[in-house]
């Protein structure tokens, strides 16, 4: 269920003392916040990153002869692409709208590119699943193991781009570091959950891809933090910062873990992982409060749009002229 959702920021941070007339009408919110349900919506964030980045590790780990990893792989991304498929349906509310968007192909949005990606991934994934658990085909099912992995990566961070393409000011703002940011959470959480399944002996290829990603999804995080200034407000405050707090934590003490103790100890390794599945959830959940939270305070909306007009008009200036008339320099004797 969503959590209430408040009015984040209006009369919280002192901006009311400042005039909401001047940024909206009484204070109400400039832009229509999404209609999407957070259950729905970041869930499906987070296991779409979930099933591509445990693609990439099924291939990796079936060319490299990890086969026990391997089936605990595939079997998660197939049973977390199920899940997501169910929370868009549900969010779209008739399954059919999901195939009205397969009647053309509009590389400009990337809802459209999405759901060819989701249409072409999912089948390779079954396919492959459905091979490890029956043992036949094994050729077929290696070929198509390997054909979802190279989908997984645009399966991982095609939903970044998705919500980075609306008007809503952190989402918006972010584009250039979510990306990275969910390819590093849907890693950290693929190698999480290889963590758990795989035996000690053969989990080098999850905790090197939970430790990489974890690395990666902090470093985004900062990154981003530093570049939207004051609008990461947004990611430190209300739900959004008590749920990135936590990812962050969890996600410190996996990366400890996995790198310390994940070859050593199956127990270390099963709590890195847990540890790094949970972090990676808390993200996607945390990003998704603090764009709701950017759409309904006016505040993100009119200032950022102010600072940009004032910004363009600067750089349109031209620079003043030096005036010849002016009396050159006396030396003195």
């Amino acid at each position: 269920m969503s959590e209430p959702q408040g009015s984040h920021g209006v009369g919280q941070t002192g901006r009311q003392d400042q005039g909401q007339g001047d940024r909206s009408y009484y204070g109400r919110p400039v832009l229509n916040p999404p209609v999407w349900e957070e259950r729905e919506i970041a869930g499906y964030l987070f296991t779409g990153g979930l099933a591509g980045a445990s693609s990439i590790l099924a291939a990796a780990a079936d060319a490299g002869g990890a086969a026990g990893l391997v089936r605990p792989a595939r079997l998660c991304a197939s049973a977390a692409i199920s899940v997501s498929f169910v929370a868009l349906i549900k969010d779209l509310g008739r399954p059919e709208r999901f195939l009205n968007m397969l009647r053309v192909f509009k590389p400009t949005s990337p809802m459209s590119v999405g759901t060819w990606i989701l249409s072409a991934y999912a089948p390779l994934n079954f396919a492959a699943s459905a091979s490890t658990l029956t043992g036949r085909a094994p050729r077929a099912g290696a070929v198509a193991g390997a054909g979802a992995g190279l989908l997984g990566s645009a399966v991982a961070t095609y939903t970044a781009v998705l919500v980075a393409d609306t008007a809503v000011p952190t989402w918006h703002e972010a584009h250039r570091e979510l990306p990275f940011l969910f390819a590093g959470s849907a890693a950290s959480a693929a190698g999480g959950f290889g963590l758990l399944a795989a035996a000690r002996a053969e989990n080098g290829p999850a905790r090197t891809m939970a430790v990489l990603g974890a690395v990666g999804e902090l470093a985004a995080m900062r990154t981003l933090r530093q570049r939207l200034g004051p609008l990461a407000e947004t990611l430190d405050t209300g739900p959004a910062g008590r749920r990135l707090r936590a990812a962050e934590r969890l996600s410190v003490a996996g990366v400890i873990g996995a790198a310390l103790l994940g070859r050593r100890s199956r127990v270390a390794a099963a709590l890195a992982g847990g540890a790094l599945m949970s972090a990676s959830a808390l993200t996607r959940f945390g990003i998704f409060a603090a764009g709701m939270a950017s759409a309904e305070d006016p505040h993100w909306t009119v200032d950022l749009q102010r600072a940009r007009i004032a910004a363009a008009a600067t750089a349109a200036q031209p620079s003043p002229a030096p005036n010849p008339a002016s009396p050159a320099p006396v030396r003195s004797a």
